[in-house]
């Protein structure tokens, strides 16, 4: 398959911020061309028919009933803290 000749390779490097020898600009002007040319094979598929759909197959809500349930113990919470007062991990201060 063939680079599609509209296809302006140097357009596409400056876009991308890349900076491509002469060879490199041949080999990625052919894969681009192949790309373009399957993407061209894709469009004339019939998809009249098909319902659009934002993910190709049902997303469901997997989550759990939300239900209260007892929290961590303080004394477990304070365990590795490195300093603590009245229940409380003790941070440095940081705003002024």
């Amino acid at each position: 398959m063939s680079s599609a000749p509209q296809l302006d390779i140097d357009h596409v490097a400056r876009l991308a911020r890349l900076a491509l020898t002469p060879e490199e600009k041949a080999k990625f002007a052919q894969q681009l061309g192949d790309v373009l040319h399957h993407i061209e094979q894709l469009a004339k598929v019939d998809v009249s028919h098909v319902e659009p759909t934002a993910h190709a197959s049902p997303v469901y809500n997997v989550w759990v009933d939300d239900v209260a349930q007892p929290g961590l113990p303080v004394e477990l919470a304070l365990k590795n803290a490195p300093a603590q007062r009245q229940n409380m991990i003790v941070v440095p201060k940081v705003v002024e």
